[in-house]
């Protein structure tokens, strides 16, 4: 988690963070604030966003725009991440990276599995 987010979970359960008496570490922090890792909360539902959109069909608007590349030039600057390589980047940390994950997501409970799977890793 950020900084920013301990010190707003700290003055949301009335703990000193800074104090030179008290320290609680952010396992503490994570333990006594039950609510689920925004991040990992964002990957699974964007897993599960992918999955349901790679069983509707190459015929469907939003399926091209999911995989398609943008037509045109763009400005020079670093390229931007599109949906399909966060996805990507989500299976590698599960480490099914290799993967097609279009052929993966027409097995519902695989796909279930694996959306479980990004909602559960421990991200730092």
């Amino acid at each position: 988690m950020s900084t920013s987010s301990d010190n707003a979970i700290c003055q949301v359960l009335r703990i000193s963070y800074n104090n030179r008496h008290v320290h609680v570490d952010n396992e503490e922090l994570n333990d006594l604030y039950s609510s689920p890792n925004i991040v990992r909360v964002i990957k699974s539902r964007r897993m599960r966003w992918a999955g349901h959109v790679a069983r509707m069909g190459e015929e469907r608007g939003v399926y091209r725009v999911l995989l398609g590349k943008p037509e045109g030039r763009r400005r020079l600057r670093r390229p931007r991440h599109r949906w399909v390589d966060n996805i990507r980047m989500d299976l590698q940390e599960v480490g099914c990276g290799y993967m097609d994950w279009i052929e993966l997501a027409q097995d519902r409970d695989r796909w279930r599995t694996l959306v479980s799977a990004v909602m559960n890793l421990r991200v730092p």
